[in-house]
């Protein structure tokens, strides 16, 4: 039997605060929306803008952090699965597809332009990369010399 591959990678920005619940077996569950940007050129030649929103889900300990750090407009990148469920609602059965969450990379946070990272796949703390710039000083024109390096 072939294998099939369900992945997902959307970077955009959120459009509400996540909102957490727990299920009645007291699992924790997340949802939000995202809204992913394109453009693209009509018929006539004309850039167009146009914004695709979709939902996304996340669970367990991943779905805790994000409601604790992940705020409304502050941009991601997720990376997960998508899924469908069917339920029925005043008698019409409905349906939704969604993005469940694996892992998530915070681009941006509030009132800041650091990175951080953190997935799904553990319990362990946030791992946060520096976001301190390098700064390059001018260097002169002089000759090294090979004999004053260390190594």
């Amino acid at each position: 039997m072939a294998k099939s591959l369900n992945q997902v990678t959307l970077l955009g920005r959120l459009t509400r605060d996540p909102e957490l619940r727990q299920t009645p077996n007291g699992a924790s569950v997340a949802s939000f929306s995202m809204a992913l940007n394109r453009s693209y050129k009509d018929s006539a030649g004309e850039w167009q803008e146009q914004t695709d929103f979709i939902d996304c889900v996340a669970w367990g300990p991943l779905a805790e952090r994000l409601e604790k750090m992940v705020k409304r407009g502050q941009r991601l990148l997720v990376n997960g699965r998508l899924s469908q469920r069917s339920w029925e609602q005043d008698g019409q059965k409905r349906s939704k597809v969604e993005v469940v969450i694996n892992d998530m990379t915070l681009i941006e946070q509030a009132g800041d332009q650091g990175d951080s990272s953190f997935g799904g796949g553990s319990d362990e703390g946030v791992q946060t990369s520096p976001s301190n710039d390098v700064v390059v000083e001018d260097i002169s024109d002089e000759e090294i010399d090979l004999d004053s390096i260390p190594f």
